[in-house]
């Protein structure tokens, strides 16, 4: 199944990159092992220099983490061909975490002197990694309103150091949903580095290289494996010859390499991905339209509702507009840290894409070290919730969110 390019998206997600291991276990099982032998000096030789195929160290490779890696490469290329029609392929890279494929992502492909074009909407980590860490290797980032194209463009133009673009869409925490298929054609336009963050979406939702994006990064921790069990992150890039070359080197030295325990779980979460997507949408759908009509909510980001500024950007690149969803309260702060006191069966917790409803307070928790001036600037507001909308029975979600609000 490992080179099938032509089943269906919820097969894939069952039996995409298995191979028939030696004992015929019917899963692939966990190796737990950090080394690999060898027969000879001479197979050695071989497999050092990429003549044969093998296994070496844990580091370097491990077939359970070979399995989620193609699984998820094949997802992500799913009805997608190249120019001339023929499949596309794509190679992933497992990490240990979504910041260690980031970092792999970017420093195998920027350098002292280069800088990275950015949208003011971001991943907080991915906001620390640029302010605090990147500058320190002389790798500077320009951060702009990805609405604005022709803003971009302007500053694309008036900077031949900017090397790589960066987008993630939909953004976190106020869904903000960017237009891929404009930005990725102005960056390959002045032969930017495209790269995208596609964790929220899934590739069940949303596929970046339909539009010539040259990088996906995941959070694997998130919806890919769903159930909140194992810490990852992926990169998959079409350039095969980059990513066996300097992207797997920049991998293996930086050591972000995952492992088989945590990759083992990822590929049982993967079979369900589909199933699970379909239920965490649809109950999204029901959650946003209860909570647009609360007295008490003064508005919800929800790229399903009309009144989203970016809902028909949504519609046009994305399956569905996603489980992800926030919300602000109109008691302010006070109300916000009211809320998560009073919830019975949503979970407070900071992660998101578990099979259970999470709901956070990010002017309390993810955000508490930030100034409430840049907070608001960027739409973290003191009564501000995001929520990740589980697959649990929806009216049980909605009467816990009602007696909690209320």
């Amino acid at each position: 199944m490992a080179d099938n390019t032509n089943a269906g998206f919820e097969t894939i997600c069952i039996h995409g990159g298995h191979v028939a291991e030696s004992n015929r276990a019917h899963l692939t099982p966990i190796y737990a092992t950090s080394t690999y032998t060898f027969d000879s000096a001479e197979q050695a030789i071989a497999i050092f220099k990429q003549e044969e195929k093998g296994y070496v160290y844990g580091r370097f490779g491990n077939p359970t983490i070979n399995e989620a890696e193609d699984r998820i490469a094949l997802l992500e290329a799913y009805g997608l061909t190249n120019a001339d029609g023929t499949p596309l392929q794509l190679k992933a890279i497992l990490h240990a975490s979504g910041m260690a494929a980031i970092t792999t992502m970017v420093l195998s492909n920027v350098k002292a002197g280069d800088k990275i074009i950015a949208n003011q909407s971001l991943y907080g980590g991915m906001q620390e990694l640029v302010d605090k860490i990147l500058p320190g290797l002389g790798i500077a980032s320009i951060i702009v309103d990805f609405h604005d194209i022709n803003k971009v463009e302007e500053v694309i133009k008036a900077d031949s150091t900017i090397k790589m673009m960066y987008l993630e869409t939909p953004a976190n925490p106020t869904l903000q949903c960017i237009d891929l298929a404009s930005l990725a054609a102005l960056g390959k336009k002045y032969g930017l580095t495209v790269c995208a963050d596609n964790t929220f979406a899934t590739p069940y939702l949303q596929q970046p290289f339909k539009y010539d994006v040259d990088f996906v990064m995941h959070s694997t921790t998130k919806f890919l494996n769903g159930h909140g069990t194992a810490v990852g992150g992926v990169v998959i890039g079409r350039d095969l010859e980059k990513m066996n070359g300097i992207v797997t080197k920049t991998h293996r030295l930086l050591g972000g390499n995952s492992n088989a325990f945590e990759a083992y779980l990822l590929t049982n979460g993967l079979r369900t991905l589909s199933l699970r997507m379909d239920r965490h949408c649809a109950n999204a759908e029901k959650v946003a339209a209860f909570l647009a009509q609360n007295k008490n909510v003064a508005h919800v980001n929800y790229l399903g509702l009309k009144s989203h500024p970016d809902y028909e950007i949504a519609k046009k690149q994305m399956k569905h507009p996603g489980a992800m969803l926030s919300f602000e309260l109109k008691g302010g702060f006070d109300a916000g840290v009211a809320f998560i006191n009073k919830l019975k069966i949503c979970i407070s917790a900071v992660s998101l894409g578990t099979c259970d409803t999470l709901v956070s307070h990010p002017a309390s928790t993810t955000h508490v070290g930030v100034s409430r001036e840049n907070r608001i600037k960027y739409g973290i507001t003191d009564g501000l919730i995001r929520m990740s909308v589980g697959i649990e029975t929806v009216e049980d979600i909605l009467a816990d969110l009602e007696q909690a609000i209320d």
